[in-house]
């Protein structure tokens, strides 16, 4: 059987010059699974991993019991659930278990209360374990949430890894102002999974139900794309850009040919990428200069090693009026990637004690955001700037969302393209 997953290739500029030097160009990616598995359903077994420290006391505490609950909600029999939460002490409140008596697990869930200090490594461990448990192939997912600074962040990061080879992509979220959002970026990408900023507690629910939506929409499995070029053709950079702009760099497989793992693609989102690569000059005419190849398997249908592919065509010409010819949508996402590896490099700068050299780029970085529309992401990064010229430094809030929020900017209606 094959359709379970579409490719779509879109460039960004149709035709390029006929000129005696190379050139850059951008495609657009879509890779997206098809109507046949719109119905499938895959079971889960998702682990929450709770932070219960005294600096959730209030709002937070009470928000993190109902989203945890609501969740909940959304599993069934197929679905297994586990619960560890954890202070300066790591508690299983409730061990790995299919979802039978969705009463008593909320009943447990409403009686998590706040104490003391903040350990993750031991709660990550546990979390684990409870996953490991089960062995039926569900689709494996950990949601970390914390509010607060820990110790031993070396031992986070090995759990991560550890995560990412037990293939539990693990969501972890900041909440408040007080954590280490690189730590919590870093766990996200060690295991699979991302990270994410809760600047206030009445998102808990939404992004719990969204970690528990996705994982049971994620039908297609172990997909890979497969960049084969031609001679005279370069990869540069592949980027994800929905949901988070991300660089997913690229493992080469021959001169020319590369390999990107993109792991689970869910239904209805499926997964975006834009591919940046240099191109020799060429005389006038068209030519096929490359192939996008995704693999994947759909197990709950029995699938194995299914394919989808698009080629990638390319037409070099001097008329000028077609050389003006660009797909705004594309274009669009380009200047949006653009402006968050400025951000990138402007916080790295500021890092090493660059800062005049990254306040130049934010600067840069805000008129491209200013032209895109991006004015509230732009407001902050120009009241970071004005806290760079006086004090030499970022405030911990601007700089998280600087962080979370530059990589946001490509949205849904922006792949809207025809």
């Amino acid at each position: 059987m094959s359709g379970e997953v579409h490719v779509r290739a879109t460039l960004a500029r149709p035709f390029l010059a006929a000129t005696t030097t190379a050139q850059v160009a951008y495609a657009l990616i879509e890779v997206q699974p098809t109507q046949v598995l719109a119905r499938v359903r895959v079971p889960v077994n998702v682990s929450f991993v709770l932070d219960r420290s005294g600096s959730m006391k209030g709002e937070k505490i009470e928000r993190v019991r109902q989203a945890t609950s609501m969740a909940i909600d959304r599993l069934d029999r197929q679905d297994l659930v586990s619960v560890v939460t954890f202070d300066h002490r790591t508690e299983v409140l409730i061990p790995a278990s299919p979802v039978q008596d969705s009463r008593s697990i909320k009943d447990r869930i409403s009686r998590i209360r706040d104490a003391g200090g903040t350990r993750i490594a031991p709660a990550l461990e546990r979390g684990l374990r409870e996953i490991e448990k089960d062995r039926s192939g569900a689709i494996r997912r950990m949601v970390l949430l914390t509010d607060g600074q820990t110790e031993h962040e070396a031992d986070c990061l090995r759990r991560a890894e550890d995560a990412g080879r037990m293939g539990v992509p693990i969501t972890a979220l900041g909440v408040g102002k007080d954590w280490n959002e690189d730590l919590l970026i870093e766990i996200g990408n060690r295991s699979g999974g991302t990270a994410d900023q809760i600047t206030h507690p009445d998102q808990i629910t939404t992004y719990f139900q969204n970690t528990v939506q996705q994982a049971q929409n994620s039908a297609v499995q172990n997909s890979v794309m497969n960049l084969r070029l031609v001679q005279g053709v370069t990869p540069r950079a592949v980027w994800q850009v929905l949901p988070m702009i991300n660089n997913l760099g690229y493992q080469p497989i021959s001169e020319r040919d590369v390999s990107v793992p993109l792991g689970e693609l869910e239904t209805g989102q499926g997964r975006t990428l834009l591919i940046e690569l240099l191109v020799d000059p060429r005389a006038v005419g068209s030519y096929r200069v490359g192939q996008v190849e995704v693999t994947y398997d759909v197990p709950v249908l029995g699938l194995l090693g299914e394919k989808a592919r698009v080629d990638l065509l390319l037409t070099f010409t001097a008329d000028q009026a077609q050389l003006n010819q660009v797909n705004p949508g594309v274009m669009n996402i380009v200047e949006k990637v653009s402006a968050f590896k400025l951000q990138t490099r402007a916080l790295q700068d500021i890092a090493q004690g660059d800062v005049q050299g990254g306040t130049q780029k934010l600067k840069s970085a805000v008129t491209r955001l200013l032209s895109q529309g991006e004015l509230e992401l732009a407001e902050t990064m120009q009241k970071e700037i004005a806290n760079l010229e006086q004090s030499g430094q970022l405030s911990s809030e601007g700089q998280k969302t600087i962080k979370f929020q530059g990589r946001k900017t490509v949205r849904l209606s922006d792949i809207d393209i025809p």
